[in-house]
């Protein structure tokens, strides 16, 4: 088991910025491709972004590239996501996601933590 804590969300004004962290325990956290996803009330979970295992490739979702990035630390089992530019269409539930393997993965992620809520004013 992978358990997974995210923390950092908050209410921010359009053009401000925050950073998620997402802390991984249970197992070796370098085995793991991770991934954000976020959830906007009435609407789909969607995917927003992920990391491989080892750092070394990522990829966004369009609406949110130049934005948001993605990084991890293996040696502090976190990844974190930090935002900036934020707009209100950002307002969302953010979870953070493990997939043992390679990554980075759109899909089938294994491992779910229990979600932060960002809230972006106009």
């Amino acid at each position: 088991q992978v358990q997974l804590v995210e923390a950092g969300g908050g209410l921010v004004q359009a053009g401000g910025s925050l950073r998620l962290s997402c802390a991984a325990s249970g197992r070796t956290f370098s085995n793991y491709a991770m991934g954000w996803f976020r959830q906007a009330p009435g609407k789909d979970r969607e995917f927003v972004a992920a990391i491989a295992r080892n750092g070394g490739g990522t990829y966004y979702a369009d609406s949110v590239k130049g934005r948001l990035t993605i990084s991890r630390d293996n040696a502090k089992a976190t990844v974190y996501l930090q935002m900036n530019s934020l707009k209100p269409e950002d307002t969302a539930v953010y979870y953070c996601a493990a997939k043992y393997g390679s990554g980075p993965e759109l899909y089938g992620y294994d491992y779910w933590g229990q979600g932060t809520q960002v809230t972006v004013s106009s």
